[in-house]
């Protein structure tokens, strides 16, 4: 169905066309391009008509130089593997390094730079899915994924499913930029922000967890209450100082596997609201903390430091590596299977 839904979004460098999906439910709509399964568009109601909440770009060329993974569907591991190595039944697999002295969001060319197939799209869903061969970024396995992109009434769900013929890491999330005044509209220090987190994951310098969870109680990163995403940013705390901003995984009260509530966000004037409800045992708060000042966006918008925050849904980083954490290992024949749902409402002034 690839070659004939959606409309065309330009070709990539490696000659394969890419599409753009539109979804619409007469209350939300959203735009996803098969490079990287990646969400461009997301258009929700404010007090005054639709808002844009997601940062994005208006060319393929865009999405292929520019880094950040704005919107990308990332994988096949989402977020840090220490020193780009890890051991499973006994045998070391070494990855890329492409985070200083790590590994990254699947590597040099994970699952937000390869083009997806639609297997599947109507008028509120579309259906995308990848094959990723044994070995590729140095992961055992063939790995079958799929991302489903559903609007259910105020809400957009995003379903992940993946099986594998061998035992192999998989930490799929969805890494988008929000940003509930629109995309464009400067600061996002003042948005209100509250997780549903009583624990996260301290790290080292180059943000690999140290292999334990802390309570957030008593430091700036205790978030459990309504609080402006600045109001503690710019503390000497180390964990801070060191993620130049909020970079951290939050552990998800509540019991993994079963859909519960993560975060709640508020614009500051749009008067749109987001809760973030996930199966995922963790969240990665990031304050986007390294895009550029002055990096253009989609429709003639200006990002910078701070413009926006990503919540990406995942186990911990480094799980493969972490004994202590939730398991990350897709065993051969079993099926991954997690879901994040973004349900949006407009306050009243």
């Amino acid at each position: 169905m690839s070659e004939t839904a959606g409309i065309p979004f330009g070709v990539t460098k490696e000659g394969e066309p890419v599409r753009e999906l539109s979804l619409d439910n007469g209350l939300l709509s959203c735009k996803i391009i098969t490079f990287g399964a990646t969400l461009r568009v997301l258009n929700v109601p404010g007090r005054e008509g639709a808002v844009d909440v997601v940062l994005g770009y208006d060319t393929l060329r865009e999405y292929e130089e520019q880094g950040g993974y704005l919107g990308a569907t990332v994988g096949r591991f989402a977020n840090r593997i220490a020193k780009g190595r890890f051991t499973l039944n006994g045998r070391e697999y070494t990855l890329a390094v492409n985070d200083g002295p790590n590994h990254l969001h699947g590597g040099n060319r994970g699952y937000s730079h390869r083009v997806w197939q639609v297997e599947e799209l109507t008028g509120d869903r579309a259906v995308l899915t990848l094959d990723s061969p044994d070995g590729e970024e140095g992961y055992p396995g063939h790995l079958s994924v799929k991302v489903t992109y559903a609007l259910e009434g105020a809400a957009l769900s995003i379903h992940y499913e993946a099986s594998c013929d061998q035992d192999t890491p998989c930490n799929l999330t969805n890494h988008s930029y929000f940003t509930l005044d629109g995309q464009g509209s400067g600061s996002a220090l003042e948005h209100t922000i509250q997780l549903y987190a009583s624990q996260y994951t301290p790290t080292d310098e180059t943000s690999i967890p140290l292999g334990r969870a802390e309570p957030v109680e008593g430091t700036p990163m205790d978030l459990r209450q309504p609080t402006p995403i600045g109001a503690h940013i710019g503390e000497p705390f180390q964990q801070l100082i060191w993620g130049k901003g909020y970079d951290h995984n939050f552990v998800v009260d509540g019991q993994s596997g079963v859909p519960r509530p993560a975060a709640r966000v508020w614009g500051k004037t749009s008067g749109v609201a987001m809760e973030v409800e996930t199966t995922s045992p963790g969240i990665q708060l990031y304050t986007c903390n390294f895009v550029e000042e002055g990096r253009k966006g989609k429709g003639g918008a200006v990002y910078g430091p701070r413009c926006a925050y990503c919540l990406e849904t995942q186990h911990y980083p480094d799980s493969p590596n972490q004994p202590e954490f939730p398991t990350v290992i897709l065993r051969a024949g079993e099926k991954y299977d997690q879901t994040t749902r973004f349900v949006f409402s407009t306050q009243k002034p």
